[in-house]
């Protein structure tokens, strides 16, 4: 495992492991949303998103946390493992949740000036939580089928589908 692309619904705990994985295996690490969101909750647009992510997983050994599938195409082909956090919708809504409201509580700056209101999250159709309820079912559904075209066989695919589960995994290989 050198270069590593962990996946999963919104708030399941992808830049988490990552970035443990990043510190254990003393390798870079690619936060997606970081990419992706320009200050003022604007996106990128795909090009600058691909230009930007090419020579970072051009690199020998990173981790990655996201699921961008616009930029799909330039990850996952040079990854060698993908670590599915799959864990039920109350664990997901649950640690979600809590992340937000702590998130607002002390106004933590997410990426490029950007902070979370309880006001898009809970009242319009940006709501994170509405993102959650409308993606888990889908992932569930395409990401098995997806592992298995022919351009995701050179990938080891890692499925967790609970936190136990994912803790044991890290023992397991020494990452704590």
């Amino acid at each position: 495992m050198r270069r590593i692309v962990v996946i999963g619904t919104s708030g399941c705990g992808k830049t988490t492991l990552a970035r443990e994985l990043s510190r254990s295996l003393n390798i870079p690490h690619i936060e997606l949303d970081a990419v992706h969101w320009k200050p003022n909750w604007v996106s990128r647009p795909t090009d600058e998103m691909k230009a930007m992510l090419d020579p970072l997983t051009a690199r020998e050994a990173w981790t990655c946390d996201g699921n961008y599938s616009k930029v799909r195409d330039v990850v996952w082909p040079r990854a060698d493992t993908i670590i599915w956090l799959d864990y039920s919708m109350t664990i997901v809504f649950t640690r979600c949740f809590r992340r937000t409201i702590a998130r607002w509580w002390t106004q933590t700056e997410l990426w490029n000036g950007n902070r979370e209101t309880l006001w898009v999250n809970f009242c319009t159709r940006d709501s994170l939580f509405l993102w959650i309820v409308q993606t888990w079912r889908l992932q569930r559904r395409d990401y098995p089928k997806t592992f298995q075209t022919p351009e995701c066989r050179h990938l080891r695919i890692l499925r967790f589908r609970t936190p136990g589960e994912l803790e044991r995994w890290k023992r397991s290989v020494g990452v704590l």
